[in-house]
């Protein structure tokens, strides 16, 4: 679990508060660690003492990181979500496998017209922050630093090799979302409500010119200097539900996103394991549409463009 900056010596010294020499006496087993010491080693990384002493056990430890809209900070969320995937890029060799029902966070952060779209919306109606309770949608909403932030977060994920399992109806959410605040009257007019769905539009634009060349970038990036790091999959069988695998050097982390914006995670070795297996069938009943597959490349992406299209027609 450590980065590769980090020595096991030093962080046991340091947590534990201990000399250098008695951290490797106890990383050697010359010196037995005591309970209070094996807690405290377990509280600061999550690690489930069951699975640490091999109990046998259908409990399964996991980490929640649910959004308290009583002192919600969305800059420390942003900062939080950073921090996972630099901890994730840190390493020699890592990946990632994303089965998704909705647009995977990392694409929201391409357009800022899309961005402040999303931003606006999980805080007024996801949060209930006071701040939005009756303010309409305005394009500027979004600050420079939430708009750097985020594009930090979209350039670290470009960096990690990833797969990407999509289905057609990935796309819904974001287009229901548009519609209840056109319907509710959260909009001051029309003109608003067409950037955000062209926005929209060049985003998955964007995004197919990524799964062509079968590499992540971020806009006006030339693709050629882009190592090959991305596959991607046409899943017409499996509506996912937000699972996200992350494998490092040594580790495996599932991650769960709920509720828009909540999510939780373990290091749980057989519950990663298995979800790994259940990814890997899912993969092999979908159809690779990246830097290949240039007919189901086309027709997945119209798919998803016409639904825009047929949304601006009644505007």
């Amino acid at each position: 679990m450590l980065p590769p900056h980090v020595t096991l010596v030093d962080a046991i010294a340091g947590i534990l508060n201990l000399s250098s020499d008695s951290a490797y006496r106890r990383i050697r087993g010359e010196t037995p660690m005591v309970l209070d010491e094996v807690s405290e080693l377990c509280s600061h990384y999550n690690i489930s003492l069951d699975q640490l002493l091999n109990i046998t056990s259908h409990s399964i430890l996991f980490e929640n990181v649910r959004v308290n809209s009583g002192n919600y900070d969305y800059m420390a969320y942003l900062k939080g979500m950073l921090a996972q995937i630099q901890y994730v890029q840190s390493f020699t060799h890592k990946n990632i496998i994303y089965l998704t029902k909705d647009i995977p966070v990392f694409h929201n952060f391409y357009d800022e017209t899309l961005l402040a779209f999303r931003y606006f919306f999980w805080m007024k109606t996801i949060i209930h922050d006071r701040s939005f309770e009756q303010r309409k949608f305005d394009l500027n909403c979004v600050t420079p630093e939430i708009i750097s932030l985020s594009r930090q977060i979209t350039q670290a994920y470009n960096c990690i090799p990833s797969t990407e399992i999509w289905n057609t109806e990935c796309i819904n959410s974001t287009i229901s979302q548009i519609e209840f605040y056109r319907e509710s009257g959260y909009f001051s007019s029309v003109t608003d409500i067409r950037a955000i769905y062209e926005s929209l539009e060049r985003t998955v634009l964007h995004l197919k010119d990524q799964v062509e060349y079968g590499s992540k970038f971020m806009p006006g990036e030339n693709p050629e200097t882009r190592k090959d790091n991305f596959s991607f999959f046409y899943n017409r069988v499996v509506l996912g539900n937000n699972t996200i695998l992350v494998t490092t050097d040594n580790t495996r982390i599932v991650f769960f996103n709920y509720e828009i914006l909540h999510y939780m995670f373990t290091r749980d070795e057989g519950f990663c394991s298995a979800c790994n297996d259940d990814l890997k069938n899912q993969i092999k009943r979908a159809t690779l549409i990246s830097q290949t597959g240039e007919r189901h490349r086309n027709i997945f992406f119209g798919i998803l463009l016409n639904k825009i299209r047929e949304r601006k027609k009644y505007l």
